[in-house]
């Protein structure tokens, strides 16, 4: 099959570059010979420069990429098949509610002992408030006894039959009231409700994870680099406060089969291998040399001119060609979606009104977007992407049907109806909501991909609706901190499932959820999530998740626009590198063979 190439000006990207080395043989007659080997540099384009690569604390999919290579959790998945990790054995117990691992003997990159009690500082940390992680509500869906006492956990009286104690600094009692005045002394404080979480080291290598209901998924969650330790010396140096610690050669210790050496803001980063990792004699890999080109066509250009190996996007105009002529372009489903945002904010009412947001997201071709992007991406009826079976063996994506969200142009003339439904009832014609909308901006991160979306989102609103919306784009960094904090009027938004349930996806739009960047807020809806996790029925577990994606869907804070599909192009002598079926690269077995 011919290889597509594109000859493009040649540019110095400043990637490190080893000179091959030799190795001596001797033959039976006594003859010594040398012959070349292969050096074992990879160069990868990360992307993005990743916020974080601390563990507890990431939240995007560019640093766990990198930290799915720096460290190491209870497991590994790659294709789907789960494989020992730092724990060589587990076992549940007959009701399901206990989980014992078997820790196998292995030592940090700095040559210490890792031990379970490091998965316990780890995990009380990940829950802690004061660690303030954006992904501590992922806690709630481990299941872990207490867990959810820990992230959720508050002092304050609500009602006359809630315990207000007060602790000083030391954490000695020194008072306690509630609401009605008898002061009650029976409560908790937080340090008491982290140890009481159901995690226990009972020696240095066995770790037992008590359950409040049977968990199918829980061992496969514990993959994901959320739950992956970090040693607390290394979290607590001096200098190494809110994550810096994993960025800092100095000062990062991991576990991984590969260890930071060098990290350069905007530029890039150099992984090389860790001799102290459990399994160093199957990793092949010597130096990772990671660069952060958000543009893909100059990604692109290093790509074929031999500089870069691994990328994890490429022009849109090239993917066609890439499907069609390169066997070495890969793509894969992926179970997450691409959307948009609105500020449902308290002090915005802009996008208040349910007939509006409708006739926004009615008025979007998905299909001529998946077509203009070519890579497998599947427009999006829904949050939920295929690939989910429920409790009957069910699609769940198929199951919950398509909400009335074309994935055409066929409902345009709906979408024109609704806009002037909505703009009576906001009080307006519709050439005053067309001019209140106007210079209203639609904000996505710095990326080719992103931007032509933004693009035919906003003719398509401009032709159907006569709004005239304007677009910004900002660095990665800068997006994250701006959706977090609600500085927008629609932005773009992703989300691909942390473990194989429906709840990966939904529960991101709980109230209070760091990642519900709408600022949406449903009672009915977090009720129906806290009870389809608190249930060890899979039926009633079910039909909460099917009744709670309606709830999402008919109130639509989101605009579906896309399902997400990933897509790799890699040289053809990189071999042996895995991918996780939730996204991750992975490179513990990778080599470079001759070329």
């Amino acid at each position: 099959m011919k290889k597509f190439l594109l000859v493009l000006s040649v540019f110095v990207l400043g990637l490190t570059f080893v000179a091959c080395q030799e190795e001596t043989t001797t033959t039976a007659a006594g003859q010594t010979t040398t012959e070349a080997m292969v050096p074992q540099v990879l160069n990868w384009n990360i992307g993005a420069d990743p916020e974080t690569l601390d563990p507890t604390l990431n939240g995007a999919s560019d640093g766990g990429d990198v930290i799915n290579q720096t460290f190491e959790g209870l497991v590994r998945e790659v294709g789907g098949v789960i494989t020992p990790g730092i724990a060589e054995s587990w076992v549940t117990s007959a009701d399901g509610l206990t989980v014992t691992f078997t820790l196998r003997d292995s030592k940090w990159s700095d040559g210490s002992d890792l031990t379970a009690s490091d998965f316990v500082y780890s995990w009380l940390r990940g829950m802690d408030q004061a660690t303030a992680s954006e992904y501590a509500w992922i806690w709630e869906y481990t299941n872990i006894v207490g867990s959810i006492d820990a992230v959720y956990w508050t002092d304050t009286c609500n009602n006359t039959t809630d315990v207000c104690n007060v602790y000083d600094d030391n954490d000695d009692l020194v008072g306690a009231d509630n609401a009605d005045g008898l002061g009650d002394d029976n409560g908790l404080n937080y340090a008491d409700t982290l140890a009481a979480v159901g995690i226990e080291a009972t020696d240095d290598n066995t770790l037992v994870v008590s359950l409040v209901n049977p968990t199918p998924y829980y061992v496969s969650l514990m993959a994901f680099y959320h739950f992956m330790p970090v040693k607390q010396s290394a979290v607590e140096a001096v200098g190494g406060e809110e994550g810096l610690w994993a960025k800092s050669p100095e000062l990062v210790v991991s576990n991984g089969p590969f260890i930071l050496t060098s990290y350069t803001s905007g530029t890039g980063l150099v992984l090389e291998q860790n001799s102290e990792y459990w399994n160093a004699d199957e990793v092949y890999l010597e130096t990772i040399n990671g660069k952060f080109i958000d543009l893909a066509t100059t990604a692109y250009v290093g790509y074929n001119a031999g500089d870069l190996d691994v990328l994890p996007s490429v022009p849109n105009a090239m993917t066609a060609a890439l499907i069609a002529e390169d066997p070495d372009f890969y793509v894969f489903p992926l179970l997450g979606t691409y959307y948009y945002n609105f500020l449902m904010d308290d002090a915005d009412e802009t996008w208040d009104n349910l007939n509006l947001r409708k006739a926004l997201t009615y008025s979007i071709d998905r299909t001529a977007i998946t077509e203009a992007l070519s890579a497998g991406q599947v427009p999006a009826t829904g949050f939920v992407p295929a690939g989910f079976l429920d409790n009957d063996g069910n699609d769940f994506a198929a199951e919950s049907g398509d909400y009335g969200i074309p994935i055409d142009d066929s409902k345009y003339a709906e979408a024109v109806t609704l806009f002037a439904t909505a703009a009576t009832e906001m009080g307006m014609t519709v050439t005053e909501l067309q001019a209140y909308l106007a210079g209203k901006v639609i904000l996505y991160n710095t990326s080719e991909g992103h931007k032509l979306v933004a693009e035919m989102v906003q003719e398509s609103w401009r032709t159907n609706l006569g709004i005239e919306l304007d677009l910004q784009n900002q660095d990665w960094a800068v997006f994250q901190n701006t959706r977090e904090e609600g500085d927008y009027d629609i932005s773009r938004g992703g989300w691909l499932t942390d473990f194989m349930d429906p709840a990966g996806l939904l529960a991101i739009f709980t109230s209070g959820n760091a990642y519900n960047d709408p600022n949406w807020d449903s009672a009915a809806y977090d009720t129906l999530m806290t009870e389809a996790q608190a249930t060890a029925d899979p039926v009633v577990h079910f039909e909460k998740l099917y009744a709670a994606q309606n709830i999402l869907m008919g109130e639509l804070p989101i605009i579906p626009v896309y399902y997400y599909a990933d897509v790799y192009l890699i040289q053809s002598y990189v071999t042996g590198w895995g991918r996780s079926v939730l996204g991750s690269l992975d490179f513990t077995h990778a080599q470079i063979t001759a070329h």
